[in-house]
């Protein structure tokens, strides 16, 4: 007694989810026990009437879904309703061939109205409703399904190569995150098994329908057998009792297999939107007031034809005329007030919203505004390229630099004249430019003294002369030597030199962890090694930062790895040291950037200004005198003026103690001037100096 109180208690406190997992269990167990007991006639009016409920609420929800996805429990839910049918087949058949001979109400009331009031009682009109019945649901929906189905599951077995690759482009080109590929990489395999299982699932409507036919069949057979012989029933009396209770049974089982079919076929033909089956209908349906206007057209010629039913084509004329009437309003109204109605939305909803963290607008680590008449070279529907262009840039710094850069946020600022444009790092304005839809930029790369038809300006990149032409100029400026380029390659060439200028503004932290998550699959050791057992994520990403403050390309993680766990063990918060270490051993890679001949052209030192420098630094102090940073900053300006003037890149070569203190003190007046230490160049056997810093005349 005690366990059985023990065991209603542990039911009354079963949580919701468990409830829910019991259910698939009990349905199983209460389908075998009809097949296996016998049912009284009102047990069967339950089943049959929770039969008919179930088929219509499938179809109800088959009509409201809007993704396949939402609905995958379908295949599941087709075979348990298809074994539920068969199940009470079998029960209602048991009772029917027990207790027909004792008159209509034997089997149940459902099943007797089903076999006397849909059909009127009589059994010829009763099977050849059953009969059609059965070639519609067998013939025409579960054929027309099963071979929906079966394509569908094929197409979307050959497209999971495809879209699992284009998951992958778009996560390595930044456009997704790791937890939106994932998202879409189970949806794909979600929607791949549940094709796979509506073409299994669609073979049991099909076999339920060919099993209809059966058991009605041997049902009105086993009823004339046992009527006739075992209850002494006439022929005639045996046919009507036992054929109307068996198209009873068979239409109570049908309509519903009819219903599961159908939903069965909406969920296979449907094409996931936003909307459900209905709201598509409707709108793509009778949304054309033109369509609506000429069927209304074509019904009234033929209600005007003598001896068709006038009235009643008349009539739908007149209704169609009305709605496409209707419809040609209602998209006036919307045509010409929607964008009004928007703004005003827009305001109330700002008016009554409460603050919240959307509000909060964060700035974006690099982006471009645009004014009004260049919008249209970012809308690829009408060929802009700066989209593609941009694309191109992240993906060439990825594949050079070493690391993902951020997302270019474009947008639309109105406060900018109409043709200008500006990049912002960290909503900094780093510059400003001009360009203009319709012209073309023709550059004087071969600095010839050429004047053409057009505004001339300086190309804000390499600051050579150049002149906005019409298409009609392009030819002219061609042979005269000038190098012709659009509005979204002239930006595009722009946000390639400031984000190549600011790299280490555009490495944050973020860039930093994404960086080690994605070293960490392809080089495991060293980074469980490194981070966090021997120095932080913080001084990683200074380091990283550093090297790209100098354009030194981050892409051979190994070595910088190999490099920091040997050094860092005992200048772990010496970033400094830490970042000439990590040079050294990439000097090679260093060199081969810089120069591509065996002999390196270099800017070197006085020695007498090297030792001078020194002594001024060694004890700390990384400021120098007023007087002599003029004149080393004149001598510079000279030194890499010679350097560009003979193809050279400008490389300043002094003493490893004093690199990192003079790449700080020239970096802001020539940025594109590289300072390399002695132990950079060891391996270097030809070094040819060019100009020298500090020599007196």
């Amino acid at each position: 007694m005690i366990n059985f109180m023990s065991f209603i208690k542990r039911i009354k406190y079963l949580k919701h989810a468990e409830w829910q997992a019991l259910s698939g269990p009990v349905l199983i167990l209460m389908i075998l026990s009809m097949m296996v007991l016998p049912l009284p006639a009102f047990f069967l009016d339950i089943f049959f009437t929770f039969n008919i409920v179930l088929a219509i609420i499938i179809l109800l929800v088959s009509m409201f879904t809007r993704q396949t996805l939402e609905f995958t429990a379908f295949p599941t839910i087709l075979l348990f309703s298809t074994l539920l049918r068969l199940a009470l087949n079998v029960a209602s058949t048991r009772v029917i061939l027990l207790y027909g001979h004792t008159g209509a109400y034997s089997a149940g009331n459902v099943i007797k109205a089903f076999g006397h009031f849909l059909v009127g009682g009589n059994y010829a009109i009763g099977i050849v409703v059953f009969i059609i019945l059965v070639i519609i649901n067998f013939m025409v929906i579960t054929k027309g399904a099963s071979r929906i189905a079966e394509v569908g599951a094929r197409f979307i077995l050959d497209g999971m190569p495809g879209k699992q690759m284009a998951i992958d482009a778009d996560l390595n080109a930044g456009l997704i995150g790791e937890k939106k590929a994932k998202k879409r990489r189970i949806e794909v395999t979600r929607e791949a098994d549940f094709y796979g299982s509506m073409d299994g699932a669609s073979k049991f409507v099909r076999g339920d329908a060919i099993a209809g036919i059966l058991i009605m069949i041997i049902n009105i057979l086993g009823g004339l057998v046992i009527g006739i012989v075992q209850h002494n029933m006439i022929f005639g009396q045996a046919v009507e009792v036992y054929t109307l209770l068996t198209i009873g049974d068979g239409l109570v089982a049908q309509i519903p297999a009819l219903v599961i079919s159908t939903a069965a076929g909406v969920m296979v033909t449907r094409v996931s939107t936003e909307e459900n089956v209905g709201e598509q209908i409707i709108s793509q349906l009778f949304y054309n007031p033109q369509v609506i206007l000429l069927s209304g057209v074509v019904l009234g010629v033929l209600g005007l034809v003598p001896g068709m039913p006038n009235v009643i084509f008349l009539l739908f004329t007149v209704i169609l005329f009305a709605l496409s009437g209707w419809l040609f309003n209602r998209n006036k109204d919307v045509h010409f007030f929607s964008l009004e109605n928007k703004k005003n939305s827009i305001k109330n909803t700002d008016k009554i919203s409460e603050v919240s963290w959307n509000d909060v607008k964060l700035e974006d680590s690099i982006g471009i505004e645009i004014g009004s008449n260049i919008i249209p070279i970012v809308d690829m529907k009408k060929g802009g390229q700066l989209l593609y262009l941009i694309r191109g840039i992240r993906k060439t710094i990825a594949q050079e630099i070493g690391f993902l850069p951020p997302l270019v946020h474009i947008q639309n600022n109105i406060h900018l004249s109409p043709n200008s444009y500006r990049i912002l790092i960290k909503g900094v304005e780093v510059t400003i430019g001009k360009v203009y839809l319709n012209l073309f930029m023709a550059i004087n790369t071969e600095n010839k003294s050429v004047l053409l038809n057009g505004e001339k300006i300086i190309e804000p990149v390499f600051n050579m002369p150049a002149f906005w032409i019409n298409l009609d100029h392009v030819e002219e400026a061609k042979k005269n030597g000038f190098t012709i380029v659009d509005s979204s390659t002239v930006i595009a060439t722009h946000l390639n030199h400031i984000m190549n200028r600011n790299m280490d503004k555009l490495f944050s932290r973020q860039e930093a962890q994404d960086l080690l998550n994605h070293i960490t699959k392809k080089l495991p050791k060293l980074t469980e090694d490194l981070i966090p057992n021997i120095m932080t994520l913080t001084v990683f990403h200074r380091v990283l930062q550093n090297l790209l403050l100098e354009n030194v390309s981050i892409r051979d993680m190994s070595t910088i790895l190999e490099t920091l766990i040997e050094y860092a063990v005992t200048k772990k918060h010496d970033i400094n040291t830490l970042t000439s270490m990590v040079r050294i051993s990439l000097g090679q890679s260093i060199i081969q950037k810089l120069f591509n001949k065996n002999t390196i052209q270099i800017i070197g030192l006085d020695i007498d200004l090297e030792n001078l420098l020194l002594k001024m630094f060694q004890n700390g102090n990384n400021s120098i005198e007023p007087e002599l940073a003029n004149q080393l900053l004149k001598d510079m300006d000279a030194a890499i003026q010679y350097q560009q003037s003979i193809g050279v890149s400008p490389v300043l070569l002094v003493n490893h103690t004093l690199r990192g203190c003079l790449f700080q003190f020239f970096h802001d007046s020539f940025p594109e001037l590289s300072v390399l230490s002695n132990m950079e160049v060891h391996n270097v056997k030809k070094i040819r100096m060019t100009s020298v810093i500090g020599k007196k005349n």
